[in-house]
C-alpha cells in the first residue's frame, strides 16, 4: 500500500490534534470554565466534526486529482461550499441564543471553522502544484 499517497490525510489528522491541544490550552486560560461548560457544542466535538469534514473533503480532492486535475479547485470550492452550509447549520442554535457566553462561543466556533478551512486550502494548493 503507497501510503505516501494518502499523507494529506495524515496531516489533516495530526494538524486536528495539535490544534485541539493548542486551543484546549490557550482557552483554558482566556474563556471562563463556567462559560465553556455550557457551550452548545463542546471544543473536541467541533475538532471532531471538522476533522472529519476535512478528511472527507482532502479525500475526494485527492481521488478528483486522480481522474480530472483540472477540476481540482472546482471540486475544492463546491465542497467548501457544502462544508460552510453544514457549518452554518450548526452555528445556528449559537446564534439564537443571547447568554453571557455567546460571543466566546461563536468566536470559539469561527477559530476552528477558520484553522481547518486554511488546513483544506493549504493541501489543496499542495494538491494541485503536485502534478504528477
Amino acid at each position: 500500500m503507497n501510503f505516501k499517497k494518502y499523507t494529506s490525510l495524515f496531516i489533516v489528522f495530526i494538524a486536528a490534534i495539535g490544534g485541539l491541544i493548542v486551543h484546549k490550552a490557550v482557552t483554558h486560560f482566556i474563556i471562563p470554565a463556567a462559560y465553556e461548560d455550557h457551550f452548545v457544542y463542546s471544543t473536541p466535538v467541533l475538532y471532531s466534526f471538522f476533522m472529519l469534514f476535512s478528511l472527507i473533503i482532502v479525500f475526494i480532492l485527492m481521488k478528483v486529482k486522480e481522474v480530472m486535475i483540472n477540476s481540482v479547485g472546482y471540486a475544492f470550492f463546491a465542497f467548501t461550499t457544502l462544508k460552510m452550509a453544514m457549518a452554518y447549520l450548526l452555528l445556528r442554535p449559537i446564534i439564537q441564543t443571547h447568554l453571557p457566553k455567546t460571543p466566546a462561543e461563536k468566536m470559539n466556533f469561527f477559530v476552528v471553522f477558520i484553522y481547518f478551512l486554511a488546513i483544506e486550502t493549504i493541501l489543496t494548493i499542495r494538491i494541485l502544484n503536485n502534478k504528477q
